[in-house]
């Protein structure tokens, strides 16, 4: 990074914040896209915007005590990034993983100011969770923990100051038990939370809306080549919500999807996989991805990495951060891939993205590809604060107009400062800008 001002805050995140690695990453990834902005506008230097915006505005860090079946109490520790809030309530998913730690908590959080920039809607940036695991544990075990971990959350929480949402390990199982919890201590009905289940405020198309949203942006990238998915191999990772929805979609739009994968191992089915059973195994029996290959014998299973060995047209990474590295992207360009969208929060590592970059591959990173969740999320927020459901057609077409803006957004800010057809600068320029200048109007607070 060339710039000294620049390079000035990333040092001062990197002491401030020792070994936090992930967050330093994210942080490093938007700075060096703003070396244009900051040179082209030196009022947001005098007026310190960018050491506001790497600061949270609130971190909260709490014990969530609960019992388990066996009747001893276990104890996790629980948080809540609330990083900024210059665009409207902080807005971010919740994830239950062992992993959560601040340093990913605080990189997601980051990263979710500007996703939630570019989506047009009224959204400040937050994220949080806990180190606990869903998985192996009872019905009950994860209701004690939701009530525990909501009954700290509360007093932090509000549909006009932060409305989480679901991330990895929190599903419409976990959502449930949240919020009645607030609703038993705080008395009050509030759009507190989304991805509600539907018959108590969620959104049709909120569970699709990742997946569906990844696609749509991956087809703008298409367009951009005068192409589409119509005929093309698609490569997925992953098998949550997030994989199963883009393959629906990549399906719809004539996609053949040969891949998919979970943190055990990948399938291919080079007859296009089935997802009638895909659904099935994950989001009704909760099985591996590699029971699959039981059912249709056309398709293989292989233990560990290596999904990005198979040669593909579009791979759309759809798992977890730092999936995809240099060496896996050195492969796909190999293999000929014409596109890549980020379905997962910055899953391609960075020198991952130099490698699509410099091969002039299009490229949709996390926070403009992944944005089609909180998108819908900021529309349940608006259904449930006028009391009404709409159809699944009309949020969809909502999301779909959303995405298209953010590819547009996108690729205009990066050709206005010189890097015409990098959409990870465009995105975060797009994005940085708007939350600069509400930051600028709003004075020194």
């Amino acid at each position: 990074m060339s710039n000294p001002y620049l390079c000035s805050v990333l040092e001062t995140v990197k002491r401030r914040y020792p070994g936090e690695s992930e967050f330093h990453q994210a942080v490093t990834e938007v700075l060096e896209s703003l070396v244009p902005v900051i040179e082209r506008n030196k009022d947001l230097q005098e007026a310190a915007i960018l050491e506001r915006i790497v600061e949270p505005e609130r971190q909260i860090i709490f014990r969530v005590p609960w019992v388990d079946d066996k009747g001893k109490v276990q104890v996790n520790r629980g948080m809540r990034i609330e990083y900024n809030s210059a665009l409207g309530p902080y807005k971010g998913g919740l994830r239950f993983h062992p992993s959560v730690n601040t340093s990913i908590i605080k990189f997601l959080g980051f990263e979710q100011i500007f996703k939630n920039s570019l989506t047009g809607l009224m959204m400040g940036g937050g994220k949080g969770g806990a180190d606990f695991d869903p998985k192996g544990k009872s019905d009950n075990e994860v209701m004690r923990f939701c009530q525990s971990f909501m009954t700290e959350l509360q007093r932090h929480i509000d549909a006009d100051t932060d409305v989480p949402a679901g991330d990895i390990g929190v599903g419409a199982r976990e959502i449930g038990y949240m919020f009645g919890q607030y609703r038993r201590i705080r008395n009050v009905w509030h759009g507190v939370l989304t991805g509600k289940g539907l018959d108590y405020g969620g959104s049709l198309v909120r569970t699709e809306a990742t997946g569906y949203g990844c696609v749509y942006f991956c087809d703008e990238m298409l367009k951009d080549k005068k192409t589409s998915f119509e005929g093309k191999t698609v490569v997925i990772s992953g098998s949550g919500n997030v994989a199963i929805y883009a393959v629906e979609k990549a399906q719809q739009l004539g996609g053949k999807v040969v891949a998919l994968s979970d943190s055990n191992g990948y399938i291919y089915d080079p007859d296009g996989i089935k997802l009638d059973i895909v659904k099935r195994l994950k989001e009704v029996e909760r099985k591996r991805i590699g029971e699959y290959v039981k059912e249709v014998k056309t398709a293989k299973y292989t233990e560990g990495k290596g999904i990005w060995t198979i040669p593909c047209d579009i791979a759309l990474p759809c798992a977890t951060q730092n999936e995809l590295d240099g060496n896996d992207a050195k492969t796909l360009v190999k293999n000929g891939v014409i596109a890549v969208a980020e379905g997962a929060n910055m899953p391609s590592t960075p020198d991952a993205v130099k490698v699509f970059l410099e091969a002039k591959t299009s490229f949709g990173p996390g926070k403009a590809a992944n944005a089609g969740g909180v998108a819908t999320s900021g529309l349940e927020m608006a259904q449930n604060s006028q009391r009404l459901a709409w159809s699944f057609e009309e949020v969809d077409r909502k999301l779909h107009a959303i995405m298209v803006n953010i590819h547009d957004s996108a690729k205009a800010a990066a050709e206005e400062y010189g890097t015409p057809g990098n959409l990870v600068n465009g995105a975060n320029i797009a994005g940085f800008v708007k939350v600069a200048n509400v930051m600028k109007s709003n004075g020194v607070i």
